[in-house]
């Protein structure tokens, strides 16, 4: 049609009057002027204002005469048969173009049927443009569904050409959108969002957007799986264009007036809906929105940013809330507060806690056991945020007044009142509550702040052998968090627990051997309290040792060592440490009974223990392989066989002659440092060449970040040079192994008190060696230690250095002095 720029051939029955002089197109406004000749309004307005800006009056286009004024008057009748004519040029071109659609176009046709097929959707699309009308006549001969249908073709073009024109079908009607929401048109159109082509994605979102303000078609929408999540991944998107964008966000913004749309968003990562609705919709929304908030699975960042807006209204709901209400809350609550920063809103910003503790989990109302699980799910995520709560206060403001009008001292979840309730539920409710409770006081007991109030309640309330008893407990959680919050107590109160351990001993015992397939975390938590009890507590050892547990625990340990035992968990590394803690305990208790020394020879301590210096990452077994390695070395004086001396050289036995007899030959075999025939493995000589260059070992642990490890090897490596031993010969041994220059580099650092103790003493021996000493001499650093040493150390210290400096000759020696005169 001439008015759209098609050709007039292609019409018929146009006749020369509906043509504009000027544009020389049909008509649309036709008005009259003064001549009587008729325009398009628009073209003759554009006459009308040239003819002014080229400075001459209006004229007739035609007649080119002078007009005495410019008013045009419609011409209502020829505008009423133009249109009459245009409609029925449109009715013969959408019929055409309706036969052409619905005549079952193919997929895969060749190019000439493609481009009649693309002709007849530009038809359909300027005809619905221009007639809101034909849009239902286009549904009602079936052409919405036929183009619906293109949208499955294999031709690219006329995939965008079919979205196209469908965003001009259903606009501004409804009918439209009803009908191509039935059938899976809908799910083809969702497709279309994560295709490769980004025209595609561009046109199927704003047909979508177009197709949601339908809101039967917008609730199927959102019924389609995985339709809200590739839109809340575009609106997101960092790399779809700004309109692709903004019609996504448009479109899930129609989506979110349905409660089914909004979890299924909530699901996904947008929040926003579903926290509107929880903070501004009625009571029933509300619950029901807590309900879902506690069915979902939400990022660490979601749960903190829920806290901050939610976490008020949610506890007001707990507080005044009917029984359905605080179960949703409370479904709420425990989702949110298990990441460290939302449990903190929650606590500090949304006063959670006293609700919580005295509305739900110690109310004496008929409150469902349910709920009262919940609340202790609840405490245990929020205590293990690290959060102080020796200053979050369980009463309420007005509740907290003490007598004579002043202010009593508030309650918290560390005040003895409070721990003996959380001690009494503990015991007289479920395994779930139980458990979790449980879980609390682990928690409390984790942090030195708060241990020693935890501490005192329990004494207070003889709840140790309770606590105890559910290491034997049939549910395997409630077994490993009292194992847990027992290892806590275990150094304020390891006397108690050893001596009410009893019986259980073997319980411990059969949880740290059992297999099942891998390391488990009460395998770890079981070790890790026998190996925090006091080792020098020799009933418990000997009952550890009746029970076999230190067999047990060798070749598991040594297992462990080797990588066999290996469990792909992170519960492998407090295994080991545990372990080495309780083969430790052993080694203390060396001088009580031979049947510990035996043992110690059979299993192999000394030469594991050398191996296990070697365990890089772990200090705890690095400390603890030290000091075992030290208590071990103390015996070997006592164990080394001292051979027989040799008879004197004949004719050489009268010692008057003032000769003395000739040194015999060192038996071959002979520990230089023990003078005896020794072994690692059954004498404990870290001296020895069967050592697995123990003495190297103990050197390289000098260098350890941990001075508690550094100290620890020190004093395993002093034993070489100490009271009855040839210190001598220990310090050749050092020396040998490069230990000489780290051990007086540790003195001269000085970076505990307990660590310069133990260098100057291991310093102030070495020293004893003349060569040594004389080449020590010229280090001033070396001398200014020893003097630091001598000023600001404790008594014993101090007289230890003076001893070292008197090798340096830095203080004369009086008494030898004294010696000299009297001779």
């Amino acid at each position: 049609m001439a008015g759209e720029g098609v050709e007039m051939s292609e019409e018929e029955g146009a006749f020369e009057a509906f043509v504009c002089p000027l544009t020389k197109q049909v008509m649309r406004d036709p008005v009259t002027i003064e001549t009587g000749q008729t325009f398009e309004r628009e073209a003759i307005l554009k006459w009308f204002r040239e003819c002014r800006d080229n400075g001459r009056r209006p004229t007739c286009p035609l007649t080119q005469r002078e007009l005495r004024d410019t008013e045009v008057s419609p011409s209502v009748a020829l505008r009423s048969v133009i249109h009459e004519w245009r409609a029925r040029n449109e009715e013969k071109d959408l019929d055409r173009a309706c036969a052409s659609l619905v005549g079952g176009f193919a997929g895969h046709a060749g190019d000439e049927e493609e481009e009649s097929a693309l002709r007849a959707l530009v038809h359909v699309s300027q005809i619905c443009q221009r007639s809101a009308a034909s849009k239902d006549l286009v549904r009602r001969r079936g052409v919405l569904r036929a183009v619906a249908e293109m949208l499955k073709s294999g031709s690219r073009r006329l995939r965008l050409k079919s979205l196209q024109v469908l965003r001009v079908l259903v606009e501004d009607n409804d009918d439209n959108k009803e009908e191509l929401g039935k059938g899976d048109t809908i799910r083809t159109i969702i497709k279309f969002l994560s295709n490769e082509h980004v025209q595609e994605r561009e046109l199927a979102v704003s047909l979508l957007h177009e197709l949601s303000g339908h809101e039967p078609t917008c609730e199927r929408i959102g019924a389609v799986y995985g339709a809200i999540l590739l839109l809340v991944g575009m609106g997101s998107s960092k790399s779809e264009s700004a309109v692709a964008v903004d019609k996504a966000e448009s479109t899930l913004r129609n989506l979110d007036r349905f409660d089914a749309n909004v979890k299924q968003m909530a699901d996904n990562g947008r929040l926003q809906p579903l926290l509107t609705r929880l903070l501004r919709g009625e009571p029933d929304t509300r619950v029901a929105m807590a309900d879902y908030l506690g069915e979902l699975a939400l990022a660490n960042d979601d749960k903190a940013a829920v806290a901050e807006q939610a976490g008020p209204l949610l506890v007001g709901m707990l507080r005044t809330g009917a029984t359905p209400a605080k179960e949703a809350t409370l479904k709420a609550l425990r989702e949110i507060s298990s990441s460290e920063a939302s449990a903190k809103l929650l606590l500090q910003r949304a006063g959670v806690l006293p609700p919580l503790v005295n509305d739900v989990l110690f109310s004496t109302g008929h409150l469902p056991m349910k709920l009262k699980e919940l609340a202790a799910t609840i405490l245990a995520n929020l205590v293990a945020s690290g959060a102080d709560f020796r200053s979050i206060p369980l009463d309420d403001d007005e509740d907290d007044d003490g007598g004579g009008g002043g202010r009593g001292r508030r309650r918290t979840l560390l005040s003895e009142d409070v721990v003996h309730s959380q001690l009494h539920l503990i015991s007289n409710t479920g395994p779930a509550i139980g458990c979790r409770l449980l879980s609390v006081l682990a928690g409390l007991t984790s942090s030195r702040a708060t241990v020693a109030d935890v501490v005192a309640a329990v004494k207070s309330s003889g709840a140790t052998i309770s606590l105890i008893q559910f290491i034997e407990a049939a549910h395997r959680d409630i077994r490993v968090e009292s194992l847990k919050l027992l290892r806590n107590l275990a150094p304020y109160m390891g006397a108690e627990l050893a001596d009410a351990l009893g019986g259980s001993l073997s319980s411990l015992l059969r949880a740290i051997s059992s297999d099942g397939g891998g390391v488990t975390e009460e395998q770890a938590a079981a070790v890790g309290l026998l190996g925090d009890l006091p080792e020098g507590d020799s009933s418990l050892t000997r009952q550890l040792f009746d029970l076999g547990a230190f067999r047990a625990l060798a070749p598991k340990l040594a297992e462990l060592r080797r990588g066999t035992i290996r469990g792909g968990n992170r519960y492998v590394t407090p295994l080991t440490e545990g372990v080495v803690k309780v083969m430790y305990r052993v080694t203390c208790a060396l001088e009580e009974d031979a049947e510990y020394v035996e043992f110690a020879r059979e299993a192999g301590l000394a030469p594991l223990f050398v191996e296990l210096l070697h365990t890089n990452g772990m200090d705890t077994v690095q400390l603890y392989s030290a000091m075992a390695l030290e208590k071990l070395s103390l015996q070997s004086s006592h164990l080394t066989a001292i051979p027989a001396p040799p008879s004197p050289p004949a004719g050489f036995g009268c010692a008057c002659l003032g000769r003395r007899p000739a040194a015999a030959a060192v038996p071959a075999g002979v520990c230089r440092v023990h003078g005896g025939f020794c072994s690692l493995r059954e004498t404990f000589c870290l001296a020895q060449a069967d050592g697995g260059k123990a003495v190297e070992r103990l050197v390289a642990c000098l260098d350890h970040l941990d001075g508690r490890v550094v100290e620890a090897a020190l004093a395993a490596l002093s034993t070489l040079v100490c009271d009855g031993v040839d210190a001598r010969e220990g310090v050749v041994v050092l020396g040998e192994a490069d230990g000489l220059r780290p051990v007086v580099d540790i003195m001269v650092e000085s970076r505990t008190e307990a660590l310069q103790r133990r260098a100057v003493w291991a310093v102030e021996r070495i020293l004893r060696v003349e060569e040594i000493a004389r080449e020590v001499a010229a280090d001033q650093t070396v001398a200014s230690a020893l003097v630091e040493a001598y000023r600001n150390g404790d008594p014993r210290t101090r007289q230890t250095a003076e001893r070292a400096l008197r090798h340096l000759d830095r203080i004369p020696n009086f008494s030898a002095a004294f010696q000299s005169k009297r001779s």
